[in-house]
């Protein structure tokens, strides 16, 4: 109580120091820098990584970009290029003119070449850049070069990309937590006691949400979904621990007189229940940080972070500013809409049969549509921006105009003798899907010696170490037949130089799918395995942990399983995040309905009793939970334009009213069928026995 009593007594400084913590806080959310790129999230150790560093080393190169100009008269081209080249971080822009001079006729070039950069009435040139694809200073010079060439011009590649999701995240992201918090506010407003308290509780956890985008500071950067997710994520999750404190508190003022006492009280009884509570949250996100595909330990820390700064916050920042406005909120209470629920309770445990019957009908399709959604998801980042985007626009050109969906990269050792590197270009050319490979020996011809060449154009293509060569192909990224083409490309690479790297978007995207087609099943085990102990300690029990994730996990499964059923893609990391986010913040409405079960059936009431009455004094506690969660993440994922976002607001929202329905209807059936068991492989239930004859001989 000496914690529970300091809070009280210190309420006013607690609330000084929040404010003035606020300050270094919002300094440390505007310095916290913001990565765009999903393909830095990649392990170091991948040879598409080592690739993009050996291109950065040895040629000074990073991002690359195909610029499409199209119906302008070669001279103006000419003149467009050398402006590209006076932007910021340009490092090459190679055009037909980097090769010849504008006086010789382009048809003179090789058809193939010829064919690669030109069309009717289009032309193409590549832009190499100095710094990496989703840098600060990259995303500028694309903003640069759009602004050179206006509207005759179309920019591609995946730095275009990312500085098209940048500006569409800022744009959004403000309205994202305005519409969060608007529509939670409404669903507390309608489910709580009070007109007054929704606005405190959202002032408590936005201080807390504060505080936690800050601290990311210390961690260099965050990735956009961690960003645009985090703040909408921890004021659905940790909106419960509020209201049990508002309850336990209103509870607790009819026990004391004195309003300062019964906080004391109600800060002690939620901290020993939310701590319980809030581990098996922290455990579903901490789970994430087993992801070798980085971005889901970027995710899990920020989340870990933020429900344990709710906590925090639950138990010293919202008790001080319920003390400060107690009259006010006294006088706004009314009576809470949601009516009792025993009624009801009573009428599902009558047919708990039904709903068992329920249960076991849902699992082969919810576990099939499950197994099929995470087979279904896409990978290429192009797909979740909407279609009116300059990045989007230009890759349909590219493919259109050009027929390229993908291009390549290739590191060549220069020891290979040119006669070897012209064998392995050939055989490369009739990969399916290959329309070109160009290198300095295409270029050239193999009757043409090298030094022929500007020291310039050799510069583009060739440094001490590497040969660096491009090959367009017709496939698009994260596509079956490019997984299969690149497969095929470095079996032929390897066979010629064994230390060659094939690098660029679509090679770092099949890395991707592997990747993260092993974490999906790393994660769902560690956080099953997680919360499955947490769950046994909890509730002292070894059967309990079964019933209450086998709920949960049903619920997960009708969740991802229904995008199979609509005929949805969803990004490939919504799954992987949803599946553990779900489980791990929704499984406290089991714990809370079955610690009650527990409780009664240790009290000596029959099963069918304990059950009814757990149900009906969890509802509400669960319903306003459930709905808190809805509310904060639908709306987002209705507005979002940004495909990633809205469908991981919405499996979210989706996910909250499946587990919430599921704890309500399936959960007290389960716990009735097993019933016995429970009691024989619980601590303490086999006590309930003498209990319960007790209670009937008092009642006789």
């Amino acid at each position: 109580m000496k914690f529970s009593k300091g809070v009280v007594k210190l309420r006013i400084p607690i609330l000084i120091l929040a404010l003035v913590l606020m300050v270094p806080a919002a300094l440390g959310m505007a310095k916290t820098r913001v990565n765009y790129d999903m393909l830095d999230y990649l392990p170091e150790d991948m040879d598409t990584v080592t690739g993009q560093n050996e291109l950065m080393e040895e040629f000074g190169k990073g991002a690359f970009s195909f610029i499409i100009v199209e119906d302008m008269p070669m001279k103006d081209v000419a003149k467009l290029k050398v402006r590209i080249e006076q932007v910021d971080h340009v490092e090459t822009v190679v055009w037909y003119d980097s090769l010849m001079d504008l006086s010789v006729p382009m048809e003179l070039l090789p058809d193939k070449v010829y064919r690669e950069f030109n069309t009717d009435h289009s032309t193409m040139m590549a832009v190499f850049f100095d710094s990496s694809t989703s840098a600060d200073i990259t995303m500028d010079a694309i903003r640069d070069i759009r602004a050179v060439c206006g509207k005759q011009c179309y920019v591609s590649g995946m730095s275009a990309l990312v500085t098209d999701l940048k500006d569409l995240c800022e744009k959004e992201e403000p309205i994202y937590v305005g519409i969060a918090v608007a529509l939670a506010c409404i669903a507390m407003l309608l489910l709580l006691d009070s007109w007054l308290v929704p606005f405190v509780f959202l002032a408590s956890i936005g201080i807390m949400i504060l505080l936690n985008l800050g601290s990311n500071y210390f961690m260099g950067e965050i990735s956009y979904i961690t960003k645009a997710l985090s703040a909408v994520l921890q004021l659905a999750v940790t909106m419960d621990y509020s209201i049990f404190l508002w309850h336990s508190y209103n509870e607790q003022r009819g026990k004391y007189g004195d309003d300062k006492e019964a906080m004391a009280v109600a800060v002690q009884e939620t901290l020993t229940s939310v701590l319980g509570s809030s581990i098996t949250t922290v455990a579903g996100f901490i789970a994430l940080c087993f992801m070798s595909f980085t971005m889901g330990r970027d995710l899990g820390i920020v989340m870990a972070k933020g429900v344990l700064l709710g906590v925090l916050g639950c138990v010293t920042v919202l008790p001080s500013l319920i003390l400060v406005l107690d009259k006010p909120l006294q006088k706004t209470r009314h009576r809470s809409l949601i009516p009792d629920m025993g009624n009801f309770a009573g009428g599902v445990v009558k047919v708990f049969p039904v709903f068992l019957i329920l249960f076991l009908v849902l699992i082969p399709p919810a576990y099939y549509g499950y197994t099929r959604t995470n087979g279904e998801v896409y990978y290429d980042m192009g797909e979740c921006l909407p279609k009116d985007m300059e990045y989007v626009i230009a890759n349909s050109k590219l493919q259109e105009e050009f027929n390229i969906a993908s291009t390549h990269m290739l590191l060549v050792d220069t020891d290979v003798p040119s006669g070897d590197v012209r064998s392995m270009i050939k055989e490369m050319e009739q990969v399916d899907g290959v329309k070109y490979v160009l290198g300095l020996e295409s270029v050239i011809g193999p009757m043409v010696p090298e030094e022929v060449l500007p020291e310039s154009v050799r510069e583009i293509l060739k440094s001490e170490k590497w040969e660096l060569m491009l090959i367009n192909s017709e496939y698009g990224v994260a596509s079956d037949a490019v997984n299969a083409q690149i497969n095929e490309l470095n079996a032929i690479l390897k066979k010629y130089d064994g230390g060659g790297m094939l690098i660029g978007e679509a090679p770092c995207m099949k890395d991707m799918i592997e990747t993260t087609d092993h974490d999906f099943k790393v994660v769902n085990t560690v956080s099953i395995l997680a919360i499955f102990v947490i769950i046994a300690l909890v509730e002292k029990s070894f059967s309990l942990p079964f019933i209450l994730i086998s709920v949960i996990e049903l619920a997960i499964f009708i969740n991802l399983g229904l995008p199979h059923y609509l005929g949805q893609n969803l990004p490939f990391i919504a799954p992987i995040c949803i599946s553990t986010i779900q489980l791990g913040a929704t499984v406290d409405y089991a714990i809370l309905m079955t610690t009650r079960y527990k409780g009664e059936r240790m009290a000596g009431r029959d099963k069918r009793k304990a059950v009814g009455i757990a149900l009906a004094s969890s509802i509400p506690s669960v319903l306003v939970s459930g709905m808190g969660l809805f509310a904060a993440t639908f709306g987002v994922a209705v507005y979002s334009n940004i495909d990633i976002i809205s469908s991981m607001c919405m499996l979210m929202a989706r996910g909250a009213v499946v587990s919430m329905l599921s704890v309500i209807l399936v959960l007290p059936a389960l716990l009735l069928l097993c019933d016995g068991l429970i009691c024989v492989t619980t601590a303490g239930m086999r006590k309930k026995e003498k209990a319960e004859k007790k209670m009937m001989e008092a009642t006789a």
